[in-house]
């Protein structure tokens, strides 16, 4: 959960911080690029991220000079006023010694702060990082080309597909929107410009930190032989290789945070969660308002004891898992997306002939299940908001269940585009019309 920001003081500069967690020893996270302390936390997958670290460790976290919250005046600086800058930031959280967690362009200046600082320097997490960026298959041409053409993209958010090809709307949108508040075209200029020169290969040797370096065979921005560099150069360095195929280390965390967590604690997390793919199924009874005036609370309360007799019938018969019940609300769970639709068909055929009406929402996709508990993760958040777009008595369903169920003699009608609200995308929405 997001802390208050802080504000450090770095010469004239102001460096934004936060802090949040409460674990026994400090890591810095220093951020590759750009960064926005508030912002971070709108993306799901990037809360999950630092919510994460934040469960071992006091995790401080910072924007760097002319990025996010921090001051924008003097530009970008060189890679020793920005270690000055982290050192400060330790200074206002009460930090004498920390673990540092550097990922892409924030590795070199991880690297550095190590190497001059030791004894504030516990141990060192590299991710999708490099000494001396160089690609095998670009030219400097090519690559100043890219860098015009990211700067002249900046704010649309097409750029992530360089460090997450697979990226969602979702994602899409989120980034975007972080280009344009954590720094200008200006600002993303310069900070490439200065990585591309920058090179701590003969500063590695120099590190005296044990260190843990993770990579990706499938990243599309780095080779893994630039992990290898670390690897070799750093005594006390570890080279561990992680799955997914993205430069963002909160995409495909899980893996990656295991190996933190075991390197920084000496304790690898038992598994607490599995994640699998469901069909989330949500339903809400309406017009319940009226009804509890018109009817009172006793029989109001004797005609959804009913109700939920009724859906619950239908749920045991399509094999279908209650989660939640949630006043004249249901959040079931089943492992076939058929299966599903035609149980919320049924559902919605037995409270009608109760003299009710529901409304039904549906969505497919990856959650995140501990033993016992409820699902969770942003396919949760699309069903939901699917179900609130259905009137009395209607089916409704993303376009991934729907996808999912060809051939079954499902038949649907296309209800059009929504954009979903609190999640900044559009999805294709369709509703059931026959078993």
């Amino acid at each position: 959960m997001a802390g208050p920001i802080g504000y450090a003081q770095s010469g004239e500069v102001s460096i934004a911080y936060q802090v949040t967690g409460e674990g026994p020893f400090d890591l810095v996270l220093v951020p590759g690029f750009i960064s926005h302390l508030d912002y971070d936390w709108e993306e799901p997958r990037h809360a999950a991220f630092l919510e994460r670290l934040g469960s071992f460790a006091r995790l401080i976290r910072l924007d760097k000079r002319g990025t996010g919250l921090s001051d924008r005046q003097g530009g970008i600086a060189d890679l020793e006023t920005r270690m000055d800058d982290i050192r400060a930031v330790m200074d206002a959280a009460g930090s004498e010694s920390a673990a540092l967690f550097g990922y892409f362009e924030g590795g070199a200046l991880s690297v550095l702060f190590a190497a001059t600082y030791p004894e504030r320097t516990r141990a060192l997490v590299l991710f999708g990082t490099y000494a001396n960026y160089w690609s095998p298959d670009m030219t400097e041409e090519q690559r100043q080309a890219q860098l015009d053409d990211v700067v002249a993209r900046w704010g649309d958010g097409s750029t992530v597909a360089l460090f997450a090809p697979d990226a969602d709307d979702v994602l899409r949108t989120w980034w975007g929107n972080g280009e344009r508040l954590g720094g200008s075209p200006g600002a993303i200029r310069e900070l490439v410009g200065a990585s591309w020169v920058t090179d701590v290969t003969d500063v590695l040797p120099s590190v005296q930190a044990p260190a843990l370096v993770l990579y990706r065979k499938a990243d599309p921005m780095l080779v893994p032989e630039q992990a290898r560099v670390f690897a070799e150069l750093i005594s006390e360095a570890s080279l561990v290789d992680v799955p997914g195929s993205s430069t963002f280390p909160w995409l495909d965390a899980g893996p990656l945070l295991d190996h933190v967590e075991e390197f920084l604690t000496g304790a690898r997390p038992a598994p607490a969660a599995d994640r699998v793919l469901a069909t989330l199924m949500f339903t809400d009874l309406v017009g319940s308002t009226d009804a509890v005036r018109r009817m009172g609370d006793e029989a109001w309360t004797r005609v959804l004891e009913t109700h939920h007799a009724a859906v619950r019938r239908e749920l045991e018969r399509f094999e279908g898992e209650e989660i939640d019940t949630a006043g004249d609300g249901f959040l079931a769970t089943f492992d076939g997306p058929a299966r599903a639709i035609r149980c919320a068909l049924a559902i919605e055929r037995a409270v009608q002939q109760l003299g009710l009406q529901v409304r039904l929402g549906l969505h497919t996709g990856e959650v995140e299940r501990s033993p016992g508990g409820a699902p969770r993760g942003i396919a949760v958040h699309v069903g939901a908001r699917i179900a609130a777009l259905a009137e009395a008595g209607e089916v409704l369903m993303s376009a991934t269940t729907r996808d999912l169920v060809a051939g079954s003699g499902l038949e649907f009608e296309d209800r059009g585009e929504f954009e979903l609200k609190g999640l900044d995308e559009r999805r294709r929405v369709y509703r059931a019309t026959r078993v």
